[in-house]
C-alpha cells in the first residue's frame, strides 16, 4: 500500500514538473511566435491576397479575385527567360562557392595559431560590410579600365582589355563573394568536429593524402556541404545586388524584375504572383537538393 502511494506521488510530481516545463516553454516561445506572426505570416498573407487582385488603376487593392497575374507570368517568354537565368546563376554560383569553401574550410581546420585566426577573421570580415557596398567594390576591379585588366596587361597575359564586368563573369564573381563566407562557416562548423586521428589511421593504412580526404574527410563533412549548398543556392537564385551592379541588361534575375514591377511600374499583383511562384520553385528545388544530399550522406554512412 505504501509503495503504491509512493508511486502515485512520484507520477504526480513528474506530471506537475512536465506541465511547468511545458508552460515555461510556451512562455519563452511566445515572443518569437508573435514576431513571426506580425512580420512574416501577416505580410505573406497580404502578398498572397495581392497576387489575386486585378491591376488597379489607382490605390493598392481592388475588389475581386482573379488569376490574371499568374497567367501573365506563365505566358510571358520574357519572364521565363528571367527564371531560367536566375536558376542558371544559382547553379553556377553554388557550385563555385561550395567547391572553394570546402578547400578554404579545410585549410582553416588544418591551420594552427595565427594562420588559423587570420583565415577565420578573413572570412568573417566581409560579413561586417553592407551587401551593396562590397558588391559595388568589384566594379573598379573588373571594369575594362579596372585594376584586374591593368595587372594582366602589365604582366603580358592579355593583349587587349577584357570586359569582366558588366558581364555574366562579373555577376558570378560578385555572387560567389556574397555567399562564400556562409558556405565556409557551414562547412567549417562540421569539419571542426572531425577527429584527425581517423585521417591519420587511414594514412597509416596506406591511403594517400587525396584518397584520405576523399574517403574520410569528405564523407564526414557532407552535412556541412548540404547546408552550404542550400544556403548558397537560395541566395544566388534570388540574387539582386550582384546582377544589378555587375551584370548587363540582359542578365536580369526575377528578384530584379519583382523590384521593377513593385517600385517602378506599380504592378503589385504581377509582382506578388511572380514572388510567390519563385518562392514555390525555390522551395521545391531546395527540398530536392536536401533530399539528394541526404541520400548521399545516408549512402556514405551505410558503407
Amino acid at each position: 500500500m505504501m509503495g503504491a502511494l509512493a508511486d502515485e506521488s512520484m507520477f504526480a510530481w513528474f506530471g506537475e514538473r512536465i506541465k511547468r516545463r511545458d508552460s515555461t516553454s510556451v512562455f519563452l516561445l511566445a515572443p518569437l511566435a508573435a514576431f513571426e506572426l506580425v512580420f512574416f505570416v501577416v505580410p505573406f498573407l497580404i502578398l498572397v491576397r495581392m497576387s489575386f487582385n486585378a491591376q488597379p488603376e489607382t490605390g493598392f487593392y481592388e475588389t475581386g479575385w482573379t488569376l490574371a497575374a499568374y497567367g501573365d507570368i506563365l505566358a510571358s517568354d520574357l519572364y521565363q527567360q528571367m527564371i531560367l537565368f536566375s536558376f542558371k546563376l544559382g547553379v553556377i554560383a553554388t557550385v563555385v562557392a561550395v567547391a572553394l569553401a570546402l578547400f578554404y574550410a579545410y585549410a582553416a581546420y588544418r591551420a594552427d595559431g595565427l594562420t588559423k585566426s587570420i583565415l577565420l577573421f578573413s572570412i568573417i570580415l566581409p560579413l561586417l560590410t553592407t551587401l551593396v557596398v562590397k558588391t559595388y567594390a568589384w566594379r573598379p576591379l573588373l571594369a575594362p579600365n579596372g585594376v584586374l585588366n591593368d595587372l594582366l596587361l602589365s604582366a603580358g597575359l592579355i593583349g587587349s582589355r577584357i570586359q569582366f564586368a558588366p558581364s555574366l563573369f562579373g555577376t558570378v564573381v560578385g555572387q560567389v563573394y556574397i555567399v562564400f563566407p556562409y558556405a565556409v562557416l557551414a562547412i567549417y562548423s562540421v569539419l571542426s568536429t572531425l577527429d584527425w586521428d581517423v585521417v591519420e589511421a587511414a594514412r597509416d593504412l596506406g591511403a594517400s593524402r587525396p584518397r584520405s580526404f576523399a574517403e574520410v574527410v569528405l564523407p564526414e563533412v557532407l552535412p556541412g556541404v548540404a547546408v552550404a549548398t542550400v544556403v548558397s543556392f537560395a541566395w544566388s537564385v534570388g540574387a539582386y545586388a550582384a546582377p544589378s551592379q555587375l551584370g548587363t541588361g540582359s542578365q536580369t534575375t526575377f528578384a530584379m524584375e519583382i523590384g521593377n514591377l513593385m517600385l517602378t511600374n506599380f504592378n503589385w499583383p504581377v509582382g506578388a504572383a511572380f514572388a510567390l511562384l519563385m518562392l514555390a520553385a525555390m522551395l521545391a528545388s531546395s527540398l530536392a537538393v536536401i533530399r539528394l544530399l541526404t541520400g548521399s550522406i545516408g549512402g556514405v554512412q551505410d558503407v
